[in-house]
């Protein structure tokens, strides 16, 4: 169906009771993932666009939501809460197996989400979001997942493991070591017929990241600081207070 920004599906619809809040913001945030996949991107996501897809108006939107960021945040937050917890899950079935095999899971389990909701990842991390100030975007819902990842690199560190780079600088590696290689291959290959290869890809790159057992070697440095680790450090600590290093 054709939509412009000042008519979508939702032109006409009757408004929500008063007293149903809930079920109003519920609707709001599935036609933002409607209009986000749509439109690929935010550029005409305005709060009127927003309100005309539900058929309701742009003040109720801004009951609910302070801002185009606070809403596109909200309405893809689910899915990060997904992935994490998929991570999460993977990394609990290999505790026996030491932290650097939790690791492994967890990146494993990343990887297959991506290929299993090609749609969502798309939404989650292809798609152009809002642009906001270093000093908000520690509080973007993705810190589910960079927060997963660092605490498996602390877990690394704390039980011997030399790692390449420091610890906020390798979670970031291989993070955006992962997404490129999920973004490679919905571009140009079946998600089913790459799996097995972006998994060895993703055991490469922990091979290059993390030592495979505990090393103190001069091979493995394990630096604790880095001018890419003092950025990264510095967005956590301005947002939170602290650093989960």
């Amino acid at each position: 169906m054709t939509r412009t920004e000042t008519g979508g599906r939702g032109e006409g619809r009757a408004r929500s009771p008063r007293g149903r809040g809930e079920e109003l913001r519920t609707e709001i945030l599935a036609a933002v993932n409607r209009l986000l996949a749509e439109w690929g991107g935010v550029e005409k996501l305005t709060m009127r666009a927003v309100a005309t897809e539900v058929g309701t108006t742009a003040a109720s939107i801004y009951l609910h939501f302070a801002d185009k960021t606070e809403l596109v945040w909200a309405a893809l937050s689910d899915k990060y809460t997904e992935l994490a917890a998929r991570m999460a899950d993977a990394d609990v079935g290999a505790v026996s197996d030491g932290p650097r095999a939790r690791l492994r899971a967890a990146a494993h389990a990343y990887c297959r989400f991506g290929l299993d909701n090609p749609g969502h990842y798309r939404l989650m991390y292809e798609v152009r979001q809002p642009e906001v100030d270093a000093s908000r975007i520690g509080r973007h819902p993705s810190r589910l997942i960079s927060e997963n990842f660092r605490k498996a690199f602390v877990r690394c560190r704390e039980a011997g493991h030399g790692l390449a780079l420091p610890i906020e600088q390798s979670a970031q590696t291989l993070w955006q070591g992962l997404h490129g290689e999920l973004s490679l291959s919905h571009s140009l290959f079946s998600g089913a017929s790459t799996e097995a290869l972006m998994l060895a890809l993703a055991d490469g790159l922990l091979d290059a990241l993390v030592s495979a057992a505990p090393d103190s070697s001069e091979r493995w440095p394990s630096p604790s600081d880095s001018p890419a680790s003092q950025q990264l450090r510095s967005i956590l600590i301005r947002d939170t207070g602290h650093s989960n290093s």
